[in-house]
C-alpha cells in the first residue's frame, strides 16, 4: 500500500494535519523505497485506530524506547500521523499516568513542538493544541547499571553453599578428616625429603602449608585487578566514551541566561539524558533543535545551577577563541543515536564506565583534541605527533567550518 492510499484512510482532521505537514512526493514520505514502505505501514496502523488506544500504550511504549522517530532517524509523515492519533489520549492523562509512559511522552512532546507540526496544527485548533507536560516533577528514571554487582553476588553464593555443610560434619567424619590430613602431611614430608635432604620435616610441612595458602591470596588480587583493568596506565583518548546523540528537546535554563537544557537521545533504553550546555551566547537555539552531535557520556554527572547534567556536548572552538565562534561537531550523515565514536588506532580499546575527576583524565587528553585542515576532528598525540581521527564505523566526525579548532 502506498502512503497516499494509507493517508486517505485517516479520519479528518488527522488527515488534514498530516497532509499539511508532509508535502506529497517529498522526503516526508520516506527517502528510500524501504522507508516509504515503513511510512505507509505506520500510517495504515494509525488509520486502523488501534495503535493509539489506551490499552495498547504499553506495546507502543516498548516500540518507542529506542527511537527518536518511527522510520529511520528522521521525521516523516508517519510521526505526524501517530502524534495526531495520540493527541486525544495524552491530552486527557494526568501526570501520574503519562509518567508511566516516558518514551511515549518524550516522543509526543518532541513531535508536537516541531515547527512544521505547529504550523499545520494552527488552522485546525483546538484539535491539536499543545499539551503541557509537567516534566520538571517527573520521577527520576533509574539507569540500569547494576548487572556487575549481581554477578558478584552470584559468585559469592557458591562459596556460601560450600561453607554451609561444614557444621553438619559428625565426630566420625572429623576423625576421618584428621586421618586424611595426617596422611597428606606424611606424603608431603616424604616428597620434601626426596627433593632435598636439608631441613626438618616440620619445617617442610609448614612451608607446604604456606604455599597452599598463597593461591587464595593471588586469587583475591586477580579479582581486584580484573574489576578495573581499564584504569591502568596513563590517560588515553580511548578512555573517553563518545557517542552519537540527537537533541530531541531544548530550552533555556530557568535560572541561568547562558545555559541550555537539552534532552539528548543517546540510544539508551532509559530514554534521553538531560544535558546542560553553556552555548546560549554562541549557537542560536534554532540551530540546536533536532541536531545530531557527539556527546561525552562518561563524565561524572554535575549540577549546573540546580539542573543535573549527565553528559557533555562536544564542540569546536575557533582557534582565535570563543568570541570568534563555537560550533557543534557533526557525526557522519545517517548516524543513529548511541552509535560508538572512537579514535583511529584505538578501535579495540573500551572506554571507562566513568572518568574519575580526581585523575583529570579528560583534562589531560583534551589539549590534543583539534580539527585538521580537512575540518576532520582528531586527537594529536603530544609526544609522538601522531594523528588519530575521531570517527564512527561509517565515517569521520567533522566541524562544519573551523580548521585548527580546539574540541571540548
Amino acid at each position: 500500500m502506498s502512503a497516499g492510499a494509507a493517508l486517505a484512510k485517516l479520519p479528518s482532521p488527522l488527515r488534514d494535519l498530516v497532509s499539511a505537514v508532509a508535502q506529497d512526493g517529498s522526503e516526508d514520505f520516506g527517502k528510500s523505497e524501504k522507508d516509504q514502505a515503513e511510512v505507509a505501514e505506520w500510517i495504515d496502523k494509525v488509520a486502523q485506530g488501534d495503535v493509539a488506544k489506551a490499552e495498547n500504550l504499553k506495546d507502543l511504549e516498548t516500540s518507542l524506547v529506542p527511537r527518536t522517530y518511527l522510520v529511520s532517524n528522521y521525521f516523516t509523515a508517519a510521526d505526524a500521523a501517530l502524534y495526531g492519533a495520540l493527541h486525544p489520549v495524552l491530552s486527557q492523562l494526568q501526570p501520574a499516568q503519562y509518567y508511566t509512559h516516558p518514551a511515549i511522552t518524550r516522543y509526543f512532546d518532541h513531535v508536537q513542538h516541531r515547527p512544521s507540526v505547529r504550523k499545520a496544527a494552527e488552522p485546525l485548533a483546538p484539535a491539536f493544541s499543545v499539551v503541557q507536560f509537567d516534566l520538571e516533577n517527573a520521577p527520576h528514571q533509574e539507569r540500569k547499571a547494576e548487572p556487575p554487582k549481581e554477578k558478584k553476588k552470584a559468585k559469592a553464593a557458591p562459596a556460601a553453599e560450600a561453607e554451609a555443610p561444614a557444621p553438619k560434619i559428625d565426630k566420625g567424619d572429623k576423625a576421618s578428616a584428621k586421618a586424611d590430613k595426617k596422611a597428606k602431611k606424611t606424603a608431603d614430608s616424604e616428597k620434601a625429603i626426596e627433593q632435598s635432604a636439608k631441613g626438618e620435616k616440620e619445617g617442610k610441612a609448614q612451608k607446604k602449608e604456606k604455599k597452599a595458602k598463597e593461591p587464595k591470596a593471588v586469587e583475591g588480587g586477580d579479582k581486584k585487578k580484573g574489576a578495573a583493568p581499564e584504569e591502568a596506565g596513563e590517560p588515553a583518548p580511548s578512555m573517553v566514551d563518545l557517542r552519537v546523540g540527537h537533541i530531541v528537546d531544548i530550552k533555556k535554563h530557568p535560572d541561568a541566561d547562558g545555559l541550555y537544557v537539552e534532552q539528548i537521545d543517546f540510544g539508551e533504553e532509559t530514554g534521553p539524558r538531560t544535558v546542560v550546555s553553556g552555548l546560549v551566547n554562541y549557537i542560536p537555539i534554532e540551530e540546536m533543535r533536532d541536531k545530531y552531535l557527539v556527546g561525552v557520556c562518561n563524565l561524572k554527572p554535575a549540577n549546573m545551577r540546580g539542573v543535573k547534567s549527565f553528559a557533555m556536548v562536544l564542540c569546536a572552538t575557533h582557534k582565535d577563541g570563543k568570541d570568534a565562534g563555537i560550533e557543534l561537531v557533526a557525526p557522519p550523515a545517517g548516524s543513529k543515536p548511541g552509535e560508538r565514536v572512537y579514535f583511529e588506532g584505538f578501535e579495540e580499546r573500551q572506554p571507562l564506565s566513568q572518568l574519575n575527576p580526581k585523575k583529570k583524565i579528560f583534562e589531560t587528553i583534551q589539549p590534543g583534541f583539534t580539527t585538521l585542515d580537512t575540518r576532520e576532528a582528531a586527537w594529536v598525540d603530544p609526544a609522538t605527533k601522531s594523528v588519530h581521527r575521531i570517527r564512527t564505523k561509517d565515517g569521520v566526525v567533522l566541524a562544519p567550518r573551523f580548521v585548527g579548532a580546539s574540541l571540548s
